[in-house]
């Protein structure tokens, strides 16, 4: 007997847009679940975002400080940012965070990992680099909480502790230093930095540039 299971369709039959705002938007789609009846998802639209492991002559990486409303604390993170300019390449966009987070730009790039942080109901994905060849560039003016973060550089190998200690649990993060930990010792080699980037969200970006919201998607009428 053969095995349908693994195989449905979990075909849209329509969807409706329940929030847009600057960074996300919420819709609800209707499927068809196995068996023939229909379910509704909620999905917050993102983005996408880049993250950087940064690593310098000394084996160190900078880490940021920041305050994340959304769990009331500052956070251990990587230098990071959304893909919010129409447009821009991922490559491009770590680029620009490096510099505007941590004052730095690097000669030699590659990616480290692609996750999916939270399948059951966003489809935010984050590509995670890993930047070497190191230089100090001009650090444009910080604002929002980015005025108040702190950067801080950390040995790899203390930032894996840190990670396993639970001093940070920033997944991103948590993904970034574990496997930038696996190429630096050898075992394991980045990805070229041309592999698409196949998880990329395209929904929220496509409909604000075929609205006119560009170059910064996030300026929209509220």
């Amino acid at each position: 007997m053969t095995s349908t299971l693994g195989k449905h369709e979990f075909s849209v039959l329509d969807s409706e847009q329940l929030l847009d705002s600057p960074i996300l938007s919420l819709r609800r789609d209707r499927l068809v679940m196995p068996g023939g009846g229909q379910g509704a998802r909620e999905v917050v639209e993102h983005f996408g975002a880049v993250a950087v492991v940064a690593v310098d002559e000394q084996g160190r990486i900078p880490l940021v400080y920041q305050y994340r409303h959304a769990v009331g604390q500052r956070l251990w993170e990587l230098p990071a940012g959304l893909l919010d300019i129409a447009g821009e390449d991922e490559l491009t966009c770590a680029g620009r965070e490096l510099e505007e987070e941590a004052g730095l730009a690097a000669r030699d790039w590659g990616v480290l990992v692609d996750l999916v942080t939270s399948p059951g109901f966003c489809d935010e994905a984050v590509r995670v680099f890993l930047a070497r060849g190191l230089f100090e560039v001009a650090r444009p003016v910080a604002e929002d909480e980015e005025a108040d973060l702190i950067l801080d550089w950390v040995d790899l190998d203390q930032a894996r502790e840190m990670v396993l200690s639970g001093q940070i649990v920033n997944s991103i993060a948590i993904a970034g230093i574990l496997t930038a930990t696996e190429v630096m010792a050898g075992r394991a080699q980045p990805r070229e930095v041309a592999e698409p980037f196949a998880f990329r969200p395209d929904s929220l970006a496509s409909r604000r540039q075929s609205a006119g919201v560009s170059p910064d998607m996030k300026k929209i009428n509220r």
